[in-house]
């Protein structure tokens, strides 16, 4: 594959479109009552036809076998190569709500989460708290500290908080507290280098103060961070793809990624039609959209293999706006699987179709795993996708003599 400044040599500005819908965790695995899987098993009219007239495929977002986080996952699908392009949650959680990080900052994400009375966790989300409750979790936090350094903590969404380290030398070379699984107590932030010593001991007062402060909560009455990170430079998409992309995404931590990478994040709904018509609406001032749809992810995540479903559906049906639009390209897949009956991320490639003008059609006709596994693209990287969407777009010229 090409680099991002090869690329950059033979981008070009058109008036063609392109959508990016991302069903987030889109991938998963059979119900063993039925075989199927959670796309299999949703009724999806809209997005059988679109496959019977593009291009399918299955896409591995990091590398085959590996599982991979959200922001990597997206980074491949904007076309950077997710290994040598990091950005930390901690960072994607400030930028998502706006928040200023200084060059000295480092910021961490956290859960609200709940642990029984010998400390082990028995809750990762404290039942996914509403967000008014996470907003007055966080002002009790605000502000605790430990010596010279600063802590604000902030609200992001239902569970989850935003917590940013400043006042010094801060490192991000630190580990989580998180061990992203129940039944075991939360971690001891580490350092992971001799550097990040004395921002250990901070983040571990820091979690200490807000387990005394939490202690009469229900069920939030812990924290957990992770994604310990400080502000990205990431090459700007308009630059080196001669695009003005846009985002429409409702969870701040992809608004966050889409403004890491230079697009302009638009205001939005949380439900589907609502985002759907924020596309209609701002459809002539950008030729680039990623639009995110975070529902089957957490379905995933909870392991209600039905609601999963059913929020496929209610994409499908929804989609109908978008077709009326007709971008020349018009590409639906996923960032990662988040299969039900795991209910967490795997390392399971995702279907991906296509559908532009110049595509040349397969035998596929319906979107699903099985079906897009024996589709004309085959099986590739993430970080082709962006490549394939522009040169249906006609936005890359010749490479080479």
């Amino acid at each position: 594959m090409l680099n991002l400044e090869a690329i950059k040599e033979i981008a070009t500005a058109t008036e063609s479109k392109i959508v990016l819908l991302v069903l987030d965790g889109l991938g998963g695995l059979p119900h063993p009552d039925t075989g199927l899987t959670e796309l299999e098993s949703a009724s999806t009219p809209n997005l059988d036809r679109l496959a019977g007239e593009g291009v399918c495929g299955m896409i591995d977002p990091v590398g085959r076998g590996i599982t991979p986080g959200s922001a990597p996952g997206h980074l491949a699908l904007f076309g950077y190569d997710p290994v040598s392009y990091t950005v930390g949650r901690g960072a994607l959680a400030a930028l998502g709500i706006d928040f200023e990080l200084g060059a000295g900052d480092v910021a961490a994400r956290g859960n609200f989460c709940t642990v029984d009375d010998g400390g082990t966790i028995t809750d990762r989300r404290a039942g996914r708290i509403p967000t008014e409750k996470c907003a007055e979790l966080c002002r009790m936090l605000d502000g605790a500290g430990c010596g010279h350094a600063t802590v604000a903590v902030r609200p992001v969404r239902e569970h989850r908080f935003l917590a940013v380290f400043g006042g010094g030398a801060m490192s991000s070379e630190l580990s989580d507290s998180d061990p992203q699984r129940t039944g075991v107590p939360p971690g001891e932030v580490r350092p992971l280098s001799a550097a990040a010593t004395g921002s250990a001991r901070i983040a571990n007062d820091f979690i200490a103060r807000a387990k005394t402060i939490l202690a009469g909560q229900q069920p939030a009455n812990m924290v957990l961070l992770r994604g310990f990170a400080q502000r990205p430079e990431l090459p700007q998409m308009g630059d080196v793809f001669a695009l003005k992309p846009a985002a429409i995404a409702a969870y701040p931590m992809y608004r966050g990624l889409a403004r890491a990478v230079g697009m302009q994040v638009l205001p939005t709904g949380t439900a589907i039609e609502q985002q759907f018509a924020t596309l209609a609406a701002s459809y002539g001032d950008f030729d680039f959209f990623f639009v995110h749809i975070k529902g089957t992810d957490s379905a995933g995540e909870d392991g209600d293999f039905a609601r999963k479903a059913g929020i496929i559906e209610e994409v499908d049906r929804a989609l109908a706006a978008v077709l009326e639009l007709d971008p020349e390209v018009l590409i639906v897949t996923a960032d990662h699987s988040t299969p039900a009956l795991l209910k967490g991320h795997s390392w399971h490639p995702v279907p991906l179709l296509l559908r532009s003008r110049w595509c040349r059609p397969d035998k596929v006709h319906e979107f699903s795993e099985r079906a897009c596994s024996q589709g004309a693209l085959g099986r590739f990287a993430a970080t082709e996708v962006m490549p394939l969407a522009l040169a249906n777009a006609l936005k890359l010229k010749k490479y080479g003599a």
